[in-house]
C-alpha cells in the first residue's frame, strides 16, 4: 500500500495516532518511529485543520532504502535543481527538517549550503532556513512561508533502515489556536483551561470515522488559513462545558453544539465566548448554539444527541503531591460524579453512540497515574470501551512532565 501522506505528530503522538485512526480508519493508518505516521488518503483530502494531535502535513515524495546521511544528501543534490525549475519565479527558501535520522543541526547547514550551490547553479536566488534543532517548529515554517508558493520544507523520517522524503504542505497555524485560547474574552484558570488541540482530539475521537460529504479539498482553497467544514447536520453536547472551548471547536468544525454546565456563571461565560468566537473568525452558521444551566448527573438533554465531547470534572488542582488521603478524596468527589454523569446520560443515547470524555489521573510519579476505579465497570454501566489498534489504553492521556493532574481520554460507545 502506497501512503501518500505523511504527518509529523505533536508532543503527546499517541493522541495523534488515536485521532487519526479514529477518523480515518486503522487500516489507513502506519506509525512511524515515535513521531511521524503514514496515512493513505490524498494530500487533498486531508482534514488537518481540525487535527489537534498532529503538528505537520507532508506529502511523500520518496522513500530511499538508506539512513546514512552522505547518500541523502548527494540524493538531494542531484534531485533538487530539478524541482526548483518548477516552482514560480522569484526567490526560493528552503528549509530541512530530520527526525529520527540522527542528524545534527551542523550536518544540516552544510547539506542545505551544497543543495543551495546547487540549485544557484541553475540561476535560482535560493535562502536557505537556519535550524536551530534537527526540525523546525511550526513557527519557523510559517513565519519564512516554507508552506508558500516558493517555500520548500523538505522532511526526512527514519524508518526500518529507510529514509522517508516529504514536503511540508500545511503546518498547525499557531496563531489561530492562541487566539482562540488567550484572546477569549471569558477564561478561569480555575477549571483546567483545555488547550484548544486538545478539544480537537476530544471531538475528533467523540465523532468517530469521517465519511466522504465531510472532507473538504485544500487544494481547492490554497489561500485559506482555516478551512471550515460544511454544515454537517449532527449534534455534539458537552454536558460540563466550562467556558466553551470544546463548543467553540465543535463549532468551527461544522458541527451543530450543545452545551450545558451546573453553573450559571459558566454557561454565560461559554455564551460569550462563542459570540466572541462567530464575529472573530467571520462565522456564519445556519444554527446557533444550544445552552442550558443542568447537573449532568441527573438532567434528561433535549434530544437528538449525535455525540457526547466533554472534559469531566477533574477535582482539585495540585501543584506538588498530595498527601494520601487527600488524593482519596479527590478521587472519590470525581469518582461520583463522573459515574453518575455516566449513567444517567446512557438511557439518553442512541445504541453505538460514541463518546470522548476526559476524566482526570493522578501522575503520582514519572509517567505513572493512579486513575478512577469506574474505568473497570464501564461495561456494567452500559458502554463498551473502544480501543485502538496502534496503541494501547493507557496511552491516552495528556499531561505535562510536571504536571500531577492529567487527562485521560476515555473512547466509549453506547451499548
Amino acid at each position: 500500500m502506497k501512503m501518500q501522506s505523511l504527518m509529523i505528530l505533536g508532543r503527546q503522538p499517541a493522541l495523534g495516532i488515536a485521532e487519526l485512526e479514529s477518523l480515518y480508519g486503522a487500516h489507513k493508518i502506519r506509525p512511524i518511529g515515535n513521531k511521524a505516521a503514514l496515512v493513505d488518503i490524498d494530500p487533498c483530502l486531508m482534514a488537518f485543520d481540525r487535527l489537534g494531535g498532529s503538528m505537520k502535513f507532508c506529502k511523500v515524495l520518496d522513500n530511499l532504502p538508506t539512513t546514512d546521511w552522505s547518500s541523502i544528501e548527494a540524493y538531494l543534490i542531484s534531485q533538487s535543481p530539478g524541482h526548483a525549475e518548477s516552482l514560480p519565479k522569484g526567490k526560493l527558501r528552503i528549509g530541512l527538517s530530520s527526525y529520527g535520522l540522527g542528524v545534527n543541526n551542523r550536518q544540516l547547514a552544510a547539506s542545505g549550503l551544497k543543495i543551495k550551490r546547487a540549485i544557484s547553479l541553475s540561476g535560482r536566488s535560493v535562502r536557505l532556513i537556519p535550524n536551530n534543532e534537527p526540525a523546525l517548529n511550526s513557527a519557523q515554517v510559517l513565519h519564512n512561508k516554507l508552506c508558500g508558493p516558493n517555500g520548500w520544507e523538505l522532511v526526512f523520517v527514519s524508518h526500518n533502515q529507510q529514509t522517508i522524503i516529504a514536503q511540508t504542505v500545511k503546518v498547525q497555524d499557531i496563531t489561530s489556536y492562541a487566539l482562540r485560547d488567550r484572546g477569549r474574552p471569558k477564561r478561569d484558570s480555575r477549571i483546567g483551561m483545555l488547550p484548544p488541540k486538545l478539544a480537537q482530539i476530544i471531538i475528533n475521537l467523540a465523532v468517530g470515522k469521517l465519511i466522504d460529504s465531510q472532507l473538504i479539498s485544500i487544494c481547492d482553497q490554497p489561500d485559506k488559513t482555516v478551512i471550515s467544514e460544511p454544515d454537517l447536520k449532527q449534534t455534539i453536547l458537552d454536558p460540563f462545558c466550562g467556558t466553551g472551548i470544546i463548543l467553540q471547536e465543535a463549532r468551527l468544525m461544522g458541527y451543530r453544539t450543545y452545551g450545558t454546565d451546573r453553573e450559571p456563571r459558566m454557561v454565560d461565560f461559554s455564551k460569550q465566548n462563542l459570540e466572541w468566537f462567530d464575529h472573530q473568525f467571520r462565522r456564519q452558521n445556519k444554527h446557533q448554539s444550544q445552552f442550558e444551566i443542568a447537573d449532568a448527573t441527573n438532567y434528561e438533554w433535549q434530544l437528538p444527541i449525535d455525540f457526547v465531547a466533554s472534559e469531566t470534572y477533574l477535582g482539585r488542582p495540585f501543584s506538588s503531591q498530595p498527601a494520601p488521603q487527600i488524593l482519596t478524596q479527590t478521587m472519590g468527589d470525581c469518582e461520583a460524579i463522573i459515574k453518575k454523569f455516566l449513567l444517567n446520560i446512557q438511557h439518553q443515547l442512541k445504541p453505538g453512540a460514541r463518546l470522548c470524555i476526559a476524566v482526570p489521573a493522578w501522575q503520582v510519579k514519572p509517567d505513572q497515574f493512579k486513575v478512577l476505579p469506574l474505568i473497570d465497570q464501564i461495561s456494567q454501566m452500559g458502554y463498551n470501551r473502544l480501543s485502538f489498534e496502534h496503541l494501547g489504553d493507557k496511552d491516552l492521556f495528556y499531561y505535562r512532565p510536571d504536571q500531577i493532574v492529567a487527562r485521560q481520554l476515555l473512547v466509549l460507545s453506547r451499548k
